[in-house]
C-alpha cells in the first residue's frame, strides 16, 4: 500500500512540529510536497537508513508524538520519558 503526501499534508505536519519525514519505496510525495519539504527545512530520511544518533532519535520521536497528539501541552513530560525509554531499549 502506498502512502501519498501533498503540499497540504507537509504544511500540516510542519505546523504540528514534525521536522523529519521517514520515507520508503511505498511513500509518494507530490512535486509540490517535495518542494514544501525543502522550503520548510524538513528532512526526508530513508526508512532503511542507518539508525539516527540518540539526540536525533529523541527529537524525531518527540515530533511524531506531538504530531499525533496535536498539541505541545506535554513537552516537558516527553522530554523526560523519551530518553528513559530509549535508554532501556538500547543494549
Amino acid at each position: 500500500m502506498k502512502t501519498f503526501y501533498t503540499e497540504r499534508d507537509i504544511e500540516d505536519m510542519h505546523a504540528q512540529g514534525v521536522r523529519t519525514l521517514r520515507v520508503d519505496d511505498s511513500t509518494v510525495l507530490t512535486d509540490l510536497a517535495r518542494e514544501k519539504v525543502q522550503s520548510l527545512g524538513m528532512a526526508l530520511v530513508r526508512a532503511d537508513a542507518s539508525p539516527a544518533p540518540a539526540a536525533d532519535l529523541t527529537a524525531t520521536i518527540k515530533a511524531a508524538v506531538i504530531a499525533r497528539l496535536g498539541t505541545h501541552r506535554y513537552d516537558d513530560l516527553l522530554d523526560t520519558i523519551i530518553p528513559l525509554v530509549l535508554k532501556r531499549l538500547r543494549p
